[in-house]
């Protein structure tokens, strides 16, 4: 991207991210390549080989215009990066950043607030490979720094935390990790590199499950994970010999999604701002864990390092019990129960995750004794008002059964 390309305007920039003439042709998108076989001019052009980059046919695994398409879309839109892969999952692209980037006998340190699945990674496939993971409370800068030692290759971040949604120093978190001589790899998600553009602020890869917001649809699943010239060839260098490849068809979703990411976020944002400072007004909720609120833990960071957030927030209850509040979210229409979010539908999930903490607390102790039972809320495009009445009858239910 130029620098003249950096100067214009988000939207803009979403718009043409991605779109060079000689992928696209005379037409908007480029076309669907489904290909497996690339063929070679003659004996002479198999010999020579091609270039091992985006733009370079060679075999389907190493993809085609409408995967180099979205992969440079995407570094289009990660200020710092020399190159982007994509990966079949979000934790596709988790676990092949991690194991490009370790080996046996190397130390991880995770955030204790992962989402579970990398922890489950970390604990099992890692584990068996020879890495000590070791988790540590990321709001803890002290003791994070004294984790390290000369095994300490990588550092998984993520902020906000899965689940309770807490926003972490990641400056400060990724210098400690470039002073050790670890590399920094943070899970992106939440706020996208339109919001956290994450290699600006100190981290080394920056790794975002596609599946959410580029995509947008709830119909495609993806990852990305994008770089400096270093690691992203080493990245590359990985994912093909693991014969990681994505679909030309899921590519051509997200490209599609990409174009329209920006006005869903802000959609997405604005309607959970209004959510989450109504659920501030409910005796039957003790916290609201959402950075974007002022006064809320983690905002002043929040606002000092973000561009942007989603509709992605948490509360607790207060004075409820697990059947209660699976009677708020049982009684619900116009939330959905399931894992994902990002998607134009709205959704919701009770959260324990005291049993996936090992290095710090849940509830933090200030909170004092009680259930504190979360709900996660991940808001669609549905008009504010209308989740807010549906929530209404939730607690009317919860309350009165």
């Amino acid at each position: 991207m130029s620098d003249s390309d950096n100067d214009k305007g988000l939207g803009t920039r979403l718009v043409g991210a991605g779109r060079r003439r000689e992928w696209t042709g005379p037409v908007v998108n480029p076309p669907v390549w489904r290909a497996s076989t690339h063929f070679y001019e003659d004996c002479a052009d198999l010999k020579a080989g091609h270039p091992n980059e985006d733009g370079q046919f060679h075999y389907g695994t190493r993809g085609a215009p409408t995967q180099w398409a979205l992969a440079d879309a995407l570094t289009e839109l990660e200020p710092g990066a020399f190159g982007t892969m994509l990966y079949p999952s979000g934790l596709a692209a988790l676990s092949h950043s991690l194991l490009a980037v370790l080996k046996h006998g190397d130390v991880l340190l995770m955030t204790d607030n992962a989402y579970d699945p990398s922890r489950a990674l970390a604990n099992t496939v890692l584990k068996n490979m020879g890495v000590e993971t070791r988790f540590f409370d990321p709001l803890d800068l002290d003791g994070y720094a004294e984790l390290f030692c000369e095994r300490t290759k990588a550092v998984l971040l993520e902020s906000p935390g899965s689940l309770t949604i807490e926003v972490c120093d990641i400056p400060a978190l990724a210098e400690i990790a470039r002073t050790n001589g670890a590399v920094s790899l943070i899970d992106n998600t939440w706020a996208s590199s339109l919001g956290f553009p994450a290699l600006e602020h100190g981290c080394d890869i920056s790794i975002t499950a596609l599946t959410k917001h580029a995509g947008g649809h709830a119909d495609v699943l993806m990852g990305s994970a994008s770089a400096g010239e270093k690691l992203y060839r080493k990245l590359r260098i990985s994912a093909q010999r693991l014969g990681t490849v994505v679909s030309p068809d899921d590519t051509a979703l997200v490209l599609r999604g990409v174009r329209t990411m920006e006005l869903r976020l802000q959609r997405t944002t604005e309607s959970a701002l209004v959510i989450a400072k109504w659920l501030q007004t409910r005796t039957e909720v003790s916290r609201v864990l959402c950075p974007m609120l002022p006064g809320a833990p983690g905002h002043d960071l929040w606002k000092r390092d973000f561009s942007g957030g989603c509709g992605l927030f948490s509360f607790t209850l207060a004075n409820a019990d697990a059947e209660a509040r699976a009677r708020l979210v049982d009684s619900l229409k116009l939330f959905d129960i399931g894992y994902s979010w990002g998607g134009y539908e709205s959704l919701a999930i009770p959260f324990d995750p005291a049993k996936n903490r090992s290095a710090s607390a849940w509830p933090p102790a200030e909170w004092g004794t009680g259930e504190h039972l979360g709900v996660r809320l991940a808001i669609g495009l549905e008009d504010p008002k209308d989740l807010i009445a549906d929530l209404e009858l939730g607690f009317a239910v919860m309350e009165n059964s």
